[in-house]
């Protein structure tokens, strides 16, 4: 039975029971939750090992791979340059980055590449992992694309493409790489453990993720050239290149951001409570985190083929976001998570920040059946200790 390290609120007892569980059953090799309300952690917890051998124990410091999740601290990196003005959300891409332009993409705004809706959810063309790896190249090749559909009409998961659009977006507007500016404007000033990428020294730390069971259909039966195939299957995922150097080493702030879980708290806790990260001082205004909330699309995802609603950057309540998230809190809350199940929601209702991160993977783009069942037990306590 798994060891369960941190501490924790006595009401949230029924969650650490059910984390327990999941290692009992072998659902979870290493894992870690966090959950801070108004600045308070009353969730803390990590269990497992970090590896399939299970050789070394999960602390504390373990660093993990949490895929899509590193989509909502990219976010805030654009919100903080918005912020600052570096750039507008607003703004046509090609302002800052003029080759972008190229085949009738003029008008593509900084916000449509942060709800989904630019038409560039994938390559074109085939490309391999090492190749979108190498982000100049590969982003240099979506700048010259046509967008799949009309920006701005709806939503398309930019899986992968997102990272390296609004990487080369922030360089062009700040004079740093994604990764830098992540590191040096909000990792470093709230003293996060989260990082685009992940630094050769702290490769040691780093639990590897384990692949998900294969997907349910036949990836074979689909239209290799239609959008769902291009921009998921273009090149075909695999979970164990996460543990080759190249992509430890990219800026790809879609896919590839390693972190612990309360280290993605300490920066997600600045949209949940307005832009506040400690004795009231500010990363970011209630203004700019508000711009969140500023419906983009409101549709069947052209990708996923489910039905979402995309603010600026994340996933927001609402629409039919309640249709397809329903456990989630259908108050004022931003959320996104992480292929194989890491995720991450900020209920600005209840001022409560939820992470979750975790080395084997369970079947789902978006989360799985396991953070999925912790989010509800969470919100379920959440519920009752409002009810008192």
């Amino acid at each position: 039975m798994a060891n369960i390290q941190g501490t924790y609120d006595p009401t949230f007892q029924k969650l650490v029971e059910c984390f327990q569980e999941k290692f009992s059953t072998g659902e979870e090799l290493g894992a870690a939750i966090n959950i801070n309300i108004n600045g308070k952690d009353v969730v803390n917890i990590w269990a497992g090992y970090a590896d399939e051998n299970k050789t070394s124990p999960w602390t504390a410091d373990t660093i993990t791979n949490v895929y899509s999740s590193t989509k909502t601290v990219a976010a805030i990196a654009v919100l903080l340059a918005h912020e600052r003005g570096a750039l507008s959300v607003d703004d046509p891409v090609a302002k800052y980055w003029p080759e972008f332009a190229e085949s009738g993409k003029g008008n593509v705004l900084i916000r449509h590449l942060m709800s989904h809706n630019s038409g560039l959810s994938g390559w074109e063309e085939p490309i391999t992992m090492e190749q979108v790896c190498d982000v100049p190249y590969s982003t240099a090749r979506l700048a010259k694309q046509a967008p799949w559909w009309e920006p701005g009409t709806g939503s398309g998961y930019h899986a992968t493409t997102q990272g390296h659009l609004l990487g080369e977006v922030i360089r062009r507007a700040t004079g740093k790489p994604m990764k830098q500016f992540v590191a040096e404007e909000i990792a470093g000033p709230l003293n996060a453990d989260f990082q685009i990428g992940a630094k050769e020294e702290d490769w040691p730390r780093i639990a590897p993720v384990i692949a998900p069971p294969p997907p349910t259909f036949d990836i074979g039966e689909l239209d290799q050239n239609g959008i769902v195939f291009k921009s998921l299957f273009n090149p075909r995922t695999n979970a164990a290149f996460s543990r080759e150097p190249v992509w430890r080493m990219a800026d790809m702030s879609a896919v590839n951001g390693h972190g612990t879980a309360y280290g993605l708290n300490q920066i997600l806790r600045t949209v949940t409570l307005s832009g506040t990260i400690y004795d009231n001082a500010k990363l970011l205004s209630p203004e700019t985190v508000q711009q969140i909330f500023r419906t983009q699309s409101e549709s069947r995802d052209h990708v996923l083929g489910m039905p979402l609603r995309f603010g600026i950057g994340y996933g927001i309540s609402g629409g039919p976001s309640a249709e397809t998230f329903d456990y989630l809190p259908q108050e004022k809350m931003c959320f996104w998570a992480g292929w194989g199940g890491s995720f991450a929601i900020c209920d600005l209702h209840r001022g409560v920040t939820f992470t979750y991160i975790m080395n084997k993977m369970g079947a789902g783009i978006i989360g799985n059946d396991r953070s999925i069942e912790y989010v509800k037990i969470a919100w379920q306590i959440l519920r009752q200790r409002e009810d008192r």
